[in-house]
């Protein structure tokens, strides 16, 4: 680096510097300094903010660091463009680092001021605006703050309210369902009862035992019937049940079907017990696989609501560290089943997984918030109707994962700004603009990842890039 002699001439040329006295301008010259930087690095992002940089003469680039990368935010050749450390007014009120990168391309000349002298320039000679940028500054940062966590409350209420349903549904069923079992296995007792009370002998005993393991194995293999099949095989089997002299045929004739037991097997039952027990034996076996069906719905009941559970915990991570190597997938399929009561019957939900994908260094909890972001806004985009997927693969060293919907699109007027914090196309009360701002801090800013949008009517995607391995902590420059 060359030091040169400040002029205050050359200063008032700069429309930063423009108003000033020519006293202010002698005390910048006295307290700054002119120095020209040789092409490379000026400061690095993340670094302690000490200097406040004006540019008189070359080309400065600012870019920032994501996802290891650095990427061009700005190129400019403009005199009087500042950085660094121009927060140095909020002293230790906010942290002093870098906010971004700059190099320059050519040797390149700059006014430059300690972070300290230019924090006491703007509190000494601008007290009313540093108190405006001051207020400014901390009702933006807490505003953001403040409705980020509505955002996360609203999510969670959202969230709490579709699992609430989710889990009465298969709770209900399963109180229905023991109910139901407990009746019948007081029918069961007295069916037993009465058969035993009879005049019959060991090998019709030994024969119904036998039909009984019978129709508890064909249950679990019951065909799915439609319900004009299902009818139709009801009245074949209340016809045959009617034929044998059983008068509660349309009582009995339902069970045999949802347990599989068809006109076949009923012939088989009346060919191996007396006639005389077939009527007691039908209603035994028929109570038998309505016990067997109930146990059944019992269990797919009880395995929902373990399965949501599970889902949920995954989706919370509660019991887990913050930080952990984890499987996308899993991920993504414990979102989609709590906000499974948020999607309407119309919208169908297309997984095209990439089985292969190696697991990843990830935050899974807020991972889980970003994809609840991103599906949110997908199924509201479509409505009630459309075709949501969830497709993930691999870019090289980056795990992809697409969120596509059917919706009408982003326009691209608005494309630029949908990732910006407030930002909202929702009716007033119905968004707070910082999902995606938020979806975009915890994929870039927290993983290190990226993310983008491609937008035409009927298809939009949003596409995440995540880190395979771990990013690296150092700066890359160019």
């Amino acid at each position: 680096m060359t030091e040169e002699l400040c002029r205050p001439d050359e200063l008032r040329t700069l429309f930063l510097f423009e108003k000033l006295t020519d006293a202010q301008l002698d005390w910048l010259c006295q307290r700054g300094r002119v120095e020209v930087i040789p092409a490379g690095p000026v400061y690095t992002e993340g670094d302690p903010a000490t200097q406040f940089y004006v540019l008189l003469e070359g080309t400065v680039v600012l870019s920032r660091l994501v996802g290891g990368d650095d990427i061009e935010a700005g190129r400019t050749s403009q005199r009087g463009v500042y950085a660094g450390a121009w927060q140095a007014y909020l002293r230790d009120r906010v942290p002093q680092r870098y906010p971004s990168s700059m190099r320059v391309t050519e040797p390149s000349r700059f006014f430059i001021l300690d972070a300290e002298v230019f924090a006491q320039l703007m509190n000494e000679w601008f007290p009313m605006a540093v108190h405006l940028l001051d207020g400014g500054f901390f009702y933006r940062t807490n505003l953001q703050e403040m409705v980020g966590q509505r955002e996360r409350l609203l999510a969670l209420g959202a969230l709490s309210a579709g699992l609430t349903h989710e889990l009465n549904n298969p709770a209900a069923a399963a109180v229905r369902a023991t109910a139901t079992l407990r009746e019948r296995i007081t029918g069961l007792r007295q069916k037993l009862g009465a058969i035993a009370a009879g005049p019959h002998d060991r090998q019709n005993l030994e024969a119904l035992i036998q039909l009984q393991e019978q129709a508890v194995e064909r249950v679990p293999k019951a065909p799915k019937l439609s319900p004009l099949e299902a009818a139709d095989q009801e009245d074949a089997i209340t016809d045959w049940l009617d034929d044998h002299g059983l008068g509660d045929a349309w009582q009995l004739a339902p069970v045999f079907v949802a347990g599989g037991l068809d006109v076949a097997w009923l012939e088989q039952a009346a060919a191996a017990v007396d006639a005389g027990m077939l009527g007691p034996a039908l209603r035994w076996l028929a109570c038998a696989a309505e016990t067997e069906l109930l146990i059944n719905e019992i269990e797919d009941a009880t395995t929902r609501i373990s399965t949501l559970v599970g889902a949920a915990k995954q989706y919370s991570q509660l019991d887990r560290a913050p930080h952990q190597v984890v499987d996308v997938h899993e991920l993504l399929d414990s979102t989609l089943t709590i906000l499974a009561g948020k999607i309407p019957p119309g919208i169908r939900v297309v997984k095209e997984y990439d089985r292969s994908l190696p697991a990843i260094p990830a935050y899974a909890a807020e991972l889980n918030q970003a994809w609840t972001n991103l599906i949110d806004n997908a199924v509201s985009a479509m409505g009630q109707t459309g075709v949501l997927t969830v497709r993930t693969g691999r870019d090289r060293d980056r795990v992809v994962v697409d969120i596509c919907d059917t919706g009408p699109g982003v326009p691209p007027e608005i494309r630029d700004r949908i990732f910006e914090p407030f930002y909202t196309t929702k009716p007033v009360s119905q968004g707070t603009g910082l999902g995606l701002d938020i979806t975009w801090r915890i994929v870039v800013k927290k993983h290190h990842g990226d993310i983008t949008v491609e937008s035409v009517p009927g298809s939009t995607r949003f596409r995440v890039r995540l880190p395979v391995t771990e990013a690296k902590t150092e700066h890359i420059n160019d």
